[in-house]
């Protein structure tokens, strides 16, 4: 299955996002996804077993738990995809950066007239 096949799913995204946050048991994947998605515990454990299997998610036991985390080298074979992408927004972003430092400079100067005054 292709990258973009695994992460194109929102559900297997947000799997994806809770355990960018540290390793999570799948009991805890499993509450959080199906109170979001109100689906099965059984589709939640598919849904980890296409991101384990696609290399996305790793899973260790700990007794009688089963605990996922993120594998960070398909992400970041993704990443290496979009690269050539990023020129599109990131000047964008620069720019934005820019007026917000401006924006900043002018309130700390006082020179920015405050929205009841007229100018």
């Amino acid at each position: 299955m292709h990258a973009f096949d695994v992460l194109g799913d929102p559900i297997r995204r947000r799997i994806l996002e809770l355990l960018a946050d540290g390793e999570l048991s799948s009991g805890e994947v499993t509450t959080v996804i199906r109170g979001e998605f109100g689906i099965s515990q059984p589709a939640v454990s598919q849904h980890l077993r296409v991101l384990r299997d696609n290399g996305f998610a790793s899973v260790r036991a700990q007794g009688t738990r089963r605990l996922y985390a993120v594998e960070p080298a398909p992400l970041q074979e993704v990443d290496l995809w979009l690269e050539r992408f990023r020129g599109f927004w990131e000047q964008r972003l620069d720019a934005l950066a820019t007026e917000l430092a401006r924006g900043k400079r002018e309130r700390r100067s006082g020179d920015v007239p405050s929205r009841n005054e007229n100018p």
